[in-house]
């Protein structure tokens, strides 16, 4: 019976493992999200590893040869214990693959208001909670930063996007 596994590929091969694994016949699964990336004063999106150095492959070990898997190019080694590998959990890649998009990139972040520099937020839980500061900036690994008010000083306070709200 075939069930998902884990590949641990060589560093940013994650595209060359997937395609000689595909070579190979084994159905590969490199889930991927847009990632913001700043070079040279230039703020864009690609499309990147949803985990970098990881991809899926569908293996049904009791009739196919798996053990080619370790040495194929791009590829680090198999997620195993001992000399099992380990079965990834059922759902798990199902689920994910639930959440791409038309264009085949997985969503992270369900729809929420977006805020504007200067947007007054409200901390929602943790050490700051009720504390209203205003909003500065978001980056890709869903925390937020904002400016609170602490002992008279504007303090900048990162925290996850999930502990902020608007304030209304």
């Amino acid at each position: 019976m075939k069930r998902w596994y884990a590949v641990f590929t060589q560093s940013h091969a994650e595209t060359k493992a997937q395609f000689h694994l595909g070579r190979q016949g084994f159905d590969v699964y490199l889930p991927r999200t847009l990632k913001r990336r700043s070079h040279a004063r230039r703020v864009d999106s690609i499309a990147a590893p949803l985990f970098p150095r990881y991809l899926f492959v569908g293996i049904d070990l009791a009739a196919m040869r798996w053990r080619s898997i370790l040495s194929t190019i791009g590829v680090a080694g198999l997620i195993c214990h001992g000399d099992q590998p380990v079965a990834v959990p059922r759902g798990v890649v199902e689920e994910i693959r639930a959440r791409e998009n038309a264009e085949g990139l997985v969503l992270l972040l369900p729809a929420s208001p977006s805020f504007r520099a200067g947007d007054p937020i409200r901390v929602t839980d943790g050490a700051f909670k009720d504390h209203v500061g205003l909003f500065d900036v978001a980056d890709d690994q869903r925390r937020v930063f904002i400016l609170l008010d602490l002992l008279g000083r504007n303090v900048r306070v990162a925290l996850s996007g999930d502990l902020v709200e608007a304030v209304v």
